[in-house]
């Protein structure tokens, strides 16, 4: 074991419809509590906020959202780069160690003009030559 670790996507929320952008608020992406839990993705914990329509990203993080409301809120500065009925994709990282790396699964949740799901998938793992 070296101790190296590869920095690998952990989940993403994909085709995320953006509900509101709201200046006056502290900062962060507000997002359903059950799109959460089909994610693994925690309150506070830092995205990246990939968007489709305009083609700028950002880094925030996590507020728990009401579930099942299906709205998502890009909140404070970052709502300079969203508008209400964009499309997004969110996504968190962790760090995995580089020798089990190729077994990781993240999870992906794509989801419908209206936030409900669509489709869910793990990622299988890869098999790496030798």
């Amino acid at each position: 074991m070296n101790g190296a670790f590869r920095k690998l996507l952990l989940a993403k929320l994909h085709g995320a419809t953006v509900t509101e952008a709201n200046l006056l608020y502290e900062g962060s992406i507000t997002i359903p509590s059950n799109l959460l839990e089909l994610t693994g993705l925690l309150p506070h914990e830092a995205v990246h906020v990939w968007n489709i329509t305009q083609g700028t990203r950002f880094e925030t993080y996590i507020i728990d959202g009401q579930a099942a409301n299906k709205e998502i809120h890009v909140n404070g500065a970052a709502a300079h780069l969203v508008n209400p009925g964009d499309t997004v994709i969110i996504a968190g990282f962790t760090h995995v160690p580089a020798e089990t790396a190729h077994l990781h699964q993240p999870k992906v949740v794509f989801l419908n003009p209206d936030n409900s799901v669509k489709n869910i998938r793990v990622e299988k793992p890869k098999t790496i030559a030798a």
